[in-house]
């Protein structure tokens, strides 16, 4: 099984995408386990403070160290992570090949940024792996969070029925998946390739791998072939 505990200021904005498809199918199936840790539940005073001005001055709060510590804490008393990640844009962008290795694991803590951004002590001596999802700056990382559980917990074997469904996804092996076809086999006088129709398996195959490759070449240079 692979468990994974999602650290967050704001829980209720990740509860509901774990309860449909593929993530509820297999936290049903046993097969994963997703845990969302409120971290306020640390903070401190009466008004359960996790963040504060910065040091040396300028706009926006910081998530203060002593929350993010205590909970982090918590949760390794109850078991060893394979990773404890923190969702930030300036971390290593995440591919299909991080997605790969982290579904390997047995334990996993996804840290949520929010404010201004985290204690730098917090990266320094608590994090083992940060991860982004691109260029640009959300409101937190509780999107972030949620894709890449997503990623990791339908490559889980038996999360998805048909396993061969998932090797095939675009950016296994660095290549895009080729164009996929489904009934009618013509509408609006647009057709489906006749090879597709042919039944004839192996001329199938080698020209889903002709089509991917032309595909990868066109609109994604950047991957190797």
């Amino acid at each position: 099984m692979l468990h994974i505990d999602i650290i967050s200021v704001l829980p209720a904005l990740i509860q509901s995408p774990l309860e449909h498809s593929i993530l509820k199918r297999g936290k049903d199936k046993g097969l994963i386990s997703i845990n969302v840790i409120d971290l306020r539940q640390y903070g401190i005073g009466k008004h359960r403070q996790v963040d504060d001005y910065q040091f040396g001055g300028g706009a926006g709060m910081v998530m203060r160290i002593e929350p993010i510590f205590n909970c982090i804490t918590d949760l390794k008393k109850i078991r060893t992570y394979d990773e404890v990640i923190f969702l930030t844009p300036d971390g290593e962008i995440f591919e299909q090949k991080t997605a790969n290795n982290l579904s390997l694991c047995s334990n996993l803590i996804l840290l949520c940024g929010h404010y201004k951004g985290i204690d730098e002590r917090i990266r320094e001596h608590l994090i083992t792996k940060e991860i982004s999802i691109g260029d640009f700056v959300l409101t937190g990382g509780e999107l972030p969070a949620l894709i890449v559980a997503d990623a990791i917990c339908r490559l889980v074997p038996g999360v998805i029925s048909d396993e061969e469904s998932a090797l095939s996804d675009s950016f296994q092996d660095d290549i895009l998946s080729p164009p996929l076809y489904t009934r009618p086999s013509e509408f609006e006088g647009w057709e489906v390739p006749k090879i597709l129709l042919s039944g004839d398996f192996k001329k199938i195959d080698l020209w889903r791998e002709e089509k991917a490759e032309e595909k990868t070449r066109l609109k994604r240079p950047n991957l190797n072939l």
